[in-house]
């Protein structure tokens, strides 16, 4: 079977604030059609790495490519127009503003493009998700935290993205709003939209990924497709493992017979001297 194409691909990124290194060469590829994940405990350098990808946190050293075209140097605003669309941490709707408001902004560039698509593309929308139908005049911070969610990801989706970038997208949210967030990401990802996902909430990570990426002190340092993680690298780098076994069998199970990918470790990074 033909291996998907990388549709998005960081290579040695090294990235911070200030004096501060946060990305010590970060390295990640993301296949057409897949979601991978990238993850890690706080302060591994996740968030910031998905805000370089973004365009909001300028890249120091690195390349990005998108579709096999170098982006580093592109703003943040032309990398939405070529498709490599961000949810953001935090949901960050506008407040004050209407349900069909947000998604109107977040149609921004592709109505400037074609203006004839914005109808289409909104009234799929509200298809797609039928609460935001029957919400479309209400006022986004009156929402509750689960709906906003969705708004944030229809939002996104109004941007016709070709790769789309979902920061943190459980935190804050009950659980039984999550396993409902875990399955409508399934159905857009069914639907041929690829993902990266930036996750603390590692189950729910391994259930919605095909490829993990695990994150600490601003380099990935382990790789594999989640049906074949090594369970010791996990507890090694993440503090957990025996207690995911079956998150991992199950997401395995799903894999339709493929064989399994081995994981790759990459060299640690070193530790700073005290």
């Amino acid at each position: 079977m033909t291996e998907p194409r990388v549709v998005l691909e960081a290579r040695d990124l090294k990235a911070g604030f200030g004096s501060t290194t946060v990305l010590h060469g970060t390295s990640l590829i993301v296949r057409e059609g897949e979601v991978a994940a990238v993850l890690g405990l706080n302060g591994a350098g996740k968030s910031v790495t998905m805000k370089v990808l973004a365009g909001l946190v300028p890249v120091w050293k690195g390349t990005i490519m998108l579709d096999g075209e170098e982006i580093q140097n592109v703003e943040a605003e032309q990398r939405v127009g070529l498709g490599l669309v961000s949810m953001t941490q935090g949901r960050q709707v506008f407040p004050d503003l209407s349900v069909e408001q947000n998604l109107r902004l977040g149609a921004y560039l592709s109505r400037k493009r074609n203006r004839r698509r914005y109808g289409t593309n909104l009234e799929s929308m509200y298809e797609r998700f039928p609460r935001l139908a029957e919400r479309r005049k209400q006022l986004a911070g009156t929402m509750s935290g689960g709906e906003q969610a969705i708004l944030a990801l229809a939002r996104a989706l109004m941007a016709e993205p070709k790769v789309l970038l979902i920061d943190e997208p459980t935190a804050g949210l009950a659980p039984v709003v999550v396993e409902g967030f875990l399955e409508t990401l399934r159905e857009i990802n069914a639907s041929g939209l690829t993902m990266l996902l930036v996750e603390q909430n590692v189950p729910f990570a391994l259930r919605l990924a095909k490829h993990a990426h695990i994150m600490q002190r601003g380099r990935i340092v382990y790789e594999s497709e989640v049906d074949s993680m090594d369970h010791q690298a996990m507890v090694r780098y993440l503090g957990i493992g025996r207690l995911l076994a079956p998150t991992v069998a199950a997401a395995g199970a799903s894999t339709n017979g493929r064989a399994p990918a081995k994981g790759k470790a990459r060299k640690a990074p070193p530790r700073k001297k005290s």
